[in-house]
Order: structure tokens, then C-alpha cells, then sequence
């Protein structure tokens, strides 16, 4: 009930806010997820017709294109590093409901982005690490028409694709699909507010015009 307040309150103006701010490429995406993330997430076992709840904090930390994680990562995939435009590292924390005492919701990720040649708002998005799988593996990024930020990723055993979007700079939301060799297996969705640190305030919209695309910042 809280989250989908939260939705119902900032989706209005969340949207004039992305009508008068375009996202321009996805360094620019991952930039303005900078920070300390609260994620609630429902996910769908389709299966069996079951849905899940659970939690996670994630912290984003963006990559300049000289960082040592991301030449490292685009030569785990034998890609030279003058072509990425720069990346992120992830980490994250949390728990699902139907949880095993041994589980582990845990880990941390850094990407590399490398766009198509003559359209920076499109191309390949390298990772040192799955989600579905831990393995380093390569997906496809692009940025549709209402600026979110949409992923696919091919497994060897499974194939995902997620889907993220403002409607609130504090507020950011997700959905995603994973589908095993034979049908779709289950989908989530999650709504992610911005932990403010103490005497931190909430980044406007003019600082995050004026703050330069490729510093040292986070996903």
C-alpha cells in the first residue's frame, strides 16, 4: 500500500519532470541513479501462480571510461576500452520471502556501456557478472521513447529483460522478465526510493544538468 502511494503521488508530476528533461544517452540514466537505493519488490513465480514479496538496499557508484573496472571489464570481453563511454559498479543486499536459511541475496556488478557507432541512446552493455547467472556476460541496452532504460541479456540458459524508469528523481521504478528455454518463467516488479544520507539533500534538476557526464559518479 505504501509503495503504490508513493507511485500514485509522484507519477503526475514525475512525468511533467521527465517531459521537460529528456535523457540523452545511458551514462546520463545510470548518472541519475547515483546513490543509495530502498527496493520493494513483488515477484511473480508464473509457474505456480504464486507471488513473492521482498526487499534489498542497493548502492550505485558511476565509472569514469579511465576506471581500472571498466578497461578490466571490457577486456574480460575483448572489447578495447576506448569505445566504452563508461560504466557503473552495483552493490547489493536483500531478501525474498520464500528464503532458505542458506540463501544469499547479495553481491555487486560493474558494467561497462559501449554504444552503437552514430547513437549513443542504444549498444552493449558488458558485465563482470550476471544476475541470472554469475558468469561475465555481454547484453543490449537502449533508451526507448519515454527515456527508460530497457536491458535484455541472453544466458545459457535463460534470457532476461528489464525495464527502468523515473517518475520522480527520488523515485525510481523496474520491471523485468526472465524466460527459460521453454516459456516465460516469472516477472517483478519494483518501486526504488533514494535513501538521503544525513545533511544530504535530494538532487535537483538543475544539478544533475550541471554535473559532468563522466565523472567518477554511480549506478
Amino acid at each position: 500500500r505504501t509503495v503504490l502511494s508513493l507511485v500514485l503521488y509522484v507519477g503526475k508530476r514525475g512525468c511533467d519532470i521527465q517531459r521537460r528533461t529528456a535523457i540523452v544517452d545511458a551514462m546520463e540514466f545510470f548518472r541519475r541513479s547515483e546513490g543509495h537505493w530502498r527496493s520493494q519488490r513483488t515477484t511473480h513465480h508464473l509457474p505456480f501462480r504464486r507471488a513473492e514479496s521482498g526487499d534489498s538496499v542497493i548502492r550505485v557508484r558511476c565509472l569514469s571510461p579511465q576506471d581500472d573496472r571498466v578497461i578490466e571489464t571490457c577486456g574480460i570481453h575483448s572489447i578495447d576500452p576506448v569505445l566504452s563511454v563508461g560504466g557503473a559498479a552495483v552493490l547489493w543486499q536483500g531478501s525474498m520471502e520464500w528464503d532458505r536459511e542458506e540463501e544469499n541475496h547479495e553481491g555487486e556488478a560493474v558494467f561497462a556501456i559501449v554504444p552503437d557507432e552514430g547513437n549513443p541512446r542504444a549498444g552493449r552493455l558488458l558485465r563482470d557478472r550476471g544476475y541470472a547467472e554469475t558468469a561475465p556476460v555481454i547484453g543490449r541496452y537502449y533508451l526507448d521513447a519515454e527515456d527508460a532504460l530497457v536491458m535484455t541479456t541472453d544466458y545459457e540458459t535463460m534470457s532476461s529483460e528489464e525495464r527502468f524508469w523515473f517518475p520522480h528523481p527520488n523515485l525510481r521504478l523496474r520491471t523485468s522478465t526472465v524466460k527459460l528455454f521453454g516459456g516465460l518463467n516469472k516477472a517483478t516488479f519494483c518501486a526504488e526510493t533514494r535513501v538521503l544520507e544525513r545533511n544530504e539533500e535530494s538532487p535537483t534538476i538543475a544539478e544533475w544538468d550541471q554535473v559532468s557526464l563522466y565523472s567518477s559518479l554511480g549506478w
